[in-house]
């Protein structure tokens, strides 16, 4: 192929219809077409980044190998496609006009006066292009967040009309995607909010190309008629999303539905080879026939909202599947746990994660879960934060140091167990300058972390400030807390576990991040296996 072509993502009528998981769904049965295949997420919010944000604004901030803090879809993107993402796939409004406004202060426009248009268009449309252009992609998928008719991505909109036009016929297309609601007191689907979405969308000067509905209930004929009349798209056009029990099906949907051939059509591109899926139905295969069933605790603050765990609670999902196992996990909020009620919290717990996170609130009910799991030979898993409480509760309940602490909670403790990295103290600015990344780390021969890994150098991406006290490290190894994975650079710990106990494993990075159908990550599929053999006992 000689020219990138281009698919853009809208949505209508209401948020979170799953544009992330339509577009990464086409992306995949595309790719297993034969097509070198990205997407990339528009976000019209004004914050530069979701680094900042508050989980329960924005769900969890996902982390990129070359360190970038994205939206959560793009963790979607990299489950389905298995192809890392970078900076390049997420943008948003703070970064559009944080860009253009730098570039009006270094007199780059040469006294014009700045505009939405063209200016703030005309970087979007660079931004949009800027994947295509680096010759790695036939096809790039361009999701635009939130919905037709939002004043704050009308900017977008407006980039979208100009660069289907800038393009040309057949190299960039429009997919829409609504909802076609069933209104239980008339006992049928309504169509028309899809109508009016794709209305306000032609008023925009676009023309929507495909129409992805998502739906209850099966679309009959006669509505696919309709909706292609009179949102004057081809009937064939007309794809039914219907509510799946997973959204690792979707992709078989889509293909059941002809959304890739249509798109590939559209785009005048061959449709190549039938889409090689017999890895993801494998996949699928194990995740809906488990031959066990395990009961994991996740320990943690923002628990009230499901999407600030979200790539932890997908691991799960890959590992259940190589484990051939149903995980359910059980949310348990770390504010209300402690020594006295733990017992009765975990009683019909198998293993517990104790969960990432910011801030004092909750602390103390995650170090109860850690001594629980210590103590009791529970299975534990913990993930930054989760790591650090657990050598915050062996410096205490082991080694004797009643008083240690992390600073981020006590910047006055005695004993600073977990302490500030010397680069983060004289840090001001909040977004963007966290350990960010991928890292590499050493691990140990004869260790835990080397029985899971199978290998002594692993790159695992972080995200944090504060860091395990390396002034402690050899009196709690002497104690019996190892550090088992070290970055060789700062000499800084990454990995801790405990002897004689049937799975404890903290880890400093967030191992959720690199795992994907393809490739379940490691720590989750044996922490699954130890849930199911503590269970079998």
């Amino acid at each position: 192929m000689n020219q990138t072509k281009y698919i853009f993502v809208t949505g209508g009528v209401t948020s979170s219809l799953g544009k992330g998981i339509i577009a990464a769904s086409l992306a995949k049965l595309l790719q297993a077409r034969g097509y070198r295949t990205t997407i990339q997420k528009f976000d019209p919010y004004l914050n530069v980044d979701p680094g900042t944000l508050n989980p329960y604004e924005h769900g969890e901030c996902y982390v990129t190998d070359d360190g970038a803090e994205t939206d959560l879809d793009l963790g979607h993107y990299e489950r389905f496609l298995n192809v890392p993402t970078s900076q390049a796939n997420n943008v948003t409004t703070g970064r559009i006009y944080l860009s253009v406004i730098e570039k009006e202060r270094r007199g780059e426009f040469l006294g014009k006066t700045v505009q939405v248009v063209p200016h703030i268009t005309n970087e979007i449309k660079d931004r949009m292009q800027l994947l295509g252009q680096s010759g790695d992609y036939d096809i790039v998928i361009t999701e635009i967040g939130g919905t037709v008719g939002d004043i704050e991505s009308l900017p977008y909109i407006e980039s979208v009309r100009q660069l289907v036009w800038d393009l040309g016929e057949n190299n960039a297309i429009v997919i829409h995607l609504t909802l076609v609601p069933y209104l239980a007191a008339a006992g049928e689907l309504k169509t028309k909010p899809t109508q009016h979405s794709v209305k306000t969308l032609m008023e925009s000067g676009i023309k929507a190309d495909i129409l992805v509905c998502r739906t209850e209930h099966e679309l009959s004929q006669e509505i696919r008629s309709k909706l292609a009349l009179f949102c004057n798209v081809k009937k064939e056009a007309v794809i039914q999303s219907i509510d799946a029990s997973t959204i690792y099906e979707v992709p078989n949907l889509m293909l059941e539905e002809g959304l890739d051939i249509v798109a590939l059509k559209k785009l005048d591109l061959p449709k190549k080879a039938a889409p090689d899926l017999k890895n993801w139905n494998t996949f699928l295969k194990r995740l809906k026939s488990p031959k066990h069933t395990v009961n994991i605790g996740l320990i943690g603050k923002y628990v009230e909202m499901q999407d600030c765990y979200k790539s932890i609670l997908e691991a799960f999902i890959h590992a259940g599947a190589a484990n051939e196992t149903k995980v359910n996990v059980v949310s348990i909020h770390s504010e209300y746990i402690d020594d006295e009620n733990i017992a009765d919290k975990l009683k019909d717990i198998d293993a517990i994660l104790v969960a990432p996170g910011f801030g004092e609130r909750g602390i103390e009910g995650k170090i109860a879960a850690v001594r629980y799991a210590r103590e009791s030979k529970m299975p534990f898993f913990g993930i930054c934060l989760g790591m650090q409480m657990s050598v915050i509760e062996y410096s205490r309940n082991v080694l004797g140091l009643a008083d240690a602490n992390s600073t981020e909670m006590n910047s006055d403790t005695p004993n600073p167990v977990v302490n500030l990295m010397e680069e983060q103290k004289n840090v001001t600015d909040k977004g963007g300058t966290m350990r960010l990344g991928a890292w590499k780390c050493e691990i140990k021969p004869d260790t835990l972390a080397y029985k899971i890994y199978g290998q002594t150098t692993i790159h695992e991406r972080h995200r944090h400030r504060y860091e395990y006290n390396s002034a402690y490290v050899a009196e709690l190894e002497k104690a019996g807390l190892k550090a088992s994975g070290v970055n060789p650079d700062t000499g800084l710990v990454e990995i801790v576990e405990i002897e004689n106990h049937p799975f404890f494993i903290g880890v400093q990075y967030h191992p959720e991040y690199k795992s994907t159908v393809a490739n379940p990550h490691p720590l989750f599929v044996n922490f699954v296996a130890a849930a199911v053999k503590s269970r079998k006992k």
